[in-house]
């Protein structure tokens, strides 16, 4: 029986945000300009950071196996899994407070949180 060869892989950055399909392109742009030539893992669950817990086994899966610096937090305009909650001032908040725990958990991760309209323009939050 071999011996697999365990090769570290490493990687920049997670990105982090919804599923909704209608986001696909700006985030493929996104990434493109901003993470490839460093690598990143990409995480797409409705809603973005509304599923706190996952998001948060999602980073630090990524920052152990992967050795991340980075973690980008993308919640978008028009989110059907916020339904008519989805303001951009809740969105805010959650993005806000998902930065504040995971900062908590991982203090020397760069996380950057970011509302995305559905015109692919990137707002800092």
């Amino acid at each position: 029986m071999s011996e697999v060869n365990h090769v570290q892989h490493t990687c920049q950055a997670i990105v982090i945000s919804c599923m909704d399909f209608r986001l696909r392109k700006f985030l493929r742009k996104w990434t493109q300009s901003n993470l490839d030539e460093a690598g990143f893992d990409r995480v797409a669950i409705a809603g973005g950071v509304k599923n706190l817990p996952f998001v948060l086994d999602q980073v630090e899966l990524s920052y152990k196996l992967h050795h991340i610096c980075e973690v980008y937090l993308i919640n978008h305009e028009d989110c059907g899994a916020y339904g008519e909650e989805g303001t951009f001032a809740k969105h805010k908040k959650d993005l806000l407070f998902a930065k504040r725990i995971i900062r908590q958990k991982f203090p020397k991760l760069k996380i950057v949180p970011f509302y995305l309209k559905l015109n692919g323009e990137f707002v800092n939050v």
